[in-house]
């Protein structure tokens, strides 16, 4: 407990890990932290609200787990999954995907230790609870239980003042607590502790903490400057959508009040699971929409208006609200933005049509703002139709050199250049050899140039523009045959793998569509669109393109894959192998 002394204890006990992977000295490793760990749970309660015990402790639960000590100061620094993290993860993360790389630790000594603490700090749970690093150690306790549901469920009770935690498997939570844990709600401390258990608990108490204790007082704790992170977590944390439309009952309707008392944070909280789940999402992106820009009036305002949200709502008359030149863009706003163009093309036509009809400064605005350009490119990446797409993109031109150089332009450039057609590819990356010096000398700048083939458009403009047809052409037949259906492509269209609002048929086509382009990367020469539809009789039998071997074994592969996971028919299969033949 003492400043320097910790320091000396906690290297003490990471030298001790360093010592687990020889299995003779294991069991003397073993031998002492069981001396260890009985003298820190008799005395758990002073050192565990000690600023400097109580890191040594969160570090001994850690070993006991089996938590590699090399990422011990990520897994005990790491607060609640941050909000970004958790609105930008497609896949939301399993809350046990952090035990996949633990090592072999010690279970009986984290079960001692576990239960000596508890049964300490039962005696003081209410003290404990507001305290700063109980509630840290508290934390990590949590997070090292995590996916040992049945621990949990004795755990969590105790932590949130339950006396008797043997209860039915239906009721784990006490009605004598509930009001006393609403208002805990409302402490920093506790919220934090709160957060933590959302994340780990099993489904049956998660269910249970939201009936009594959540369920009616929603709106209530989102305006509440602590309470909201804890319906923040509520919300990213909830797991059915049974659930979710309970949640959106109480909010889905008060998105206007949120952002009025600066809570958006419970806003793209309350969007992201409803493009997760599934719930009400037409509904919601509607609702996002009226809440920035009324109904009567024009729907080119929602995009900028969420991308400067804390002067929209802060501006005397909205309806005089105008771009916000030289500001910066709201981080929420911008993340809230990125969200609702995963959403289904149907759903957001209103967004679609206000970002492709800004101003061509205010879109090259836009992209030189780091949270503006994620918000360009996620638009770039929607269920939005090519033609829409390459509206956007033609703001940008005789800017493109500009843009790239910028530190998260490349980026950008890369998406704008995958959303177009030929003729603006080409006009891309001439802009692009224009400053092809500058740019090799920026950190992204060499992908750039491999990626778009700067060098071999300088080099040879007719092949480089044979090279993109066949691609193009490629891409087109492939999602013909393996696309979700419900778009038709036109010649006009650029071949996107974005397209697909089907997110397995999008990742599937992604890999194609990567191989494809590394193949005809390599194959010399690359034929044209006329070369690839000629008659294959024509052709010699002793040569074939490296390209036809590429687009070929890939379909094939893909083609098998995609019938594994369900999403082929045999008849479909065999159209492939007889292609091959």
């Amino acid at each position: 407990m003492d400043r320097s002394g910790s320091h000396v204890a906690e290297t003490a006990i990471k030298s001790l890990s360093a010592h687990l992977q020889d299995d003779s000295v294991r069991p003397l490793v073993e031998e002492a932290l069981t001396i260890i760990c009985k003298v820190i749970a008799a005395n758990s309660v002073d050192v565990m609200c000690n600023c400097y015990a109580s890191h040594v402790l969160r570090t001994l639960l850690c070993l006991c787990r089996g938590v590699p000590l090399d990422r011990c100061g990520y897994f005990l620094s790491k607060s609640t999954t941050g909000l970004a993290e958790r609105l930008n993860s497609k896949n939301f993360p399993s809350k046990k995907d952090d035990t996949a790389n633990f090592q072999p630790g010690f279970p009986n000594l984290l079960k001692l230790l576990v239960t000596e603490m508890l049964e300490h700090a039962k005696k003081c749970i209410k003290t404990l609870q507001v305290d700063q690093f109980s509630s840290l150690v508290f934390q990590t306790m949590l997070r090292v239980l995590a996916g040992d549901d049945e621990a949990l469920l004795h755990v969590i009770p105790v932590l949130l003042g339950c006396k008797d935690n043997k209860k039915a498997e239906d009721n784990f939570i006490e009605t004598t607590v509930v009001t006393e844990l609403k208002n805990l709600l409302k402490e920093s401390k506790f919220s934090h502790l709160m957060e933590v258990v959302l994340e780990v608990s099993p489904e049956a108490l998660f269910n249970e903490l939201f009936t009594k204790v959540f369920r009616n007082s929603l709106f209530d704790l989102s305006s509440h400057q602590h309470g909201n992170f804890v319906v923040q977590a509520l919300i990213s944390y909830a797991s059915n959508q049974d659930l979710m439309e309970l949640i959106w009952e109480e909010l889905g309707p008060n998105m206007e009040g949120l952002f009025k008392m600066g809570r958006s944070g419970v806003v793209a909280s309350l969007v992201a699971a409803s493009e997760r789940l599934h719930v009400n999402e037409h509904k919601c992106c509607q609702v996002l929409a009226e809440a920035v820009c009324p109904v009567d009036e024009s729907p080119k305002w929602i995009v900028p208006r969420l991308l400067f949200l804390d002067s929209c709502f802060t501006w005397e008359d909205k309806s005089n609200w105008s771009w916000q030149s030289g500001a910066k863009m709201h981080v929420m706003g911008s993340l809230i933005l990125q969200i609702v163009f995963r959403f289904r093309n149907e759903y957001i036509q209103p967004y679609i049509t206000s970002i492709t009809s800004m101003e061509a400064t205010h879109v090259l605005e836009a992209v030189g703002d780091a949270r503006g350009s994620h918000v360009i490119e996620a638009f770039l990446c929607s269920g939005a139709s090519g033609k829409q797409k390459r509206r956007l993109v033609k703001k940008l031109q005789g800017h493109y050199g500009e843009i790239a150089l910028h530190s998260s332009g490349a980026f950008t450039i890369d998406k704008c250049f995958t959303a177009s057609n030929l003729s603006l590819r080409e006009a891309i990356v001439s802009e692009m050899l224009a400053v092809r010096n500058e740019l090799s000398k920026t950190k992204q700048g060499p992908y750039l140039i491999r990626k778009l083939d700067i060098d071999g458009f300088a080099a040879s403009p007719d092949h480089w523009r044979s090279k993109q047809a066949s691609k193009e052409s490629t891409y087109k037949d492939f999602y013909t045959t393996f696309g979700s259906g419900d778009k038709k492509l036109t010649k006009n269209d650029a071949f996107l793998a974005d397209t697909s609002n089907n997110k397995s048929n999008k990742k599937i086509v992604k890999e194609m569509r990567k191989e494809i382009d590394q193949s005809l990367g390599s194959a010399a020469p690359f034929l044209s669109i006329q070369n690839f539809k000629s008659n294959p009789k024509k052709r010699s039998n002793k040569v074939e393109s490296g390209f036809d071997i590429a687009a070929t074994a890939t379909t094939r592969k893909t083609a098998k894959k995609r019938q594994r996971d369900g999403d082929l028919s045999k008849a479909s299969l065999k159209k492939v192998k007889a292609s091959d033949a």
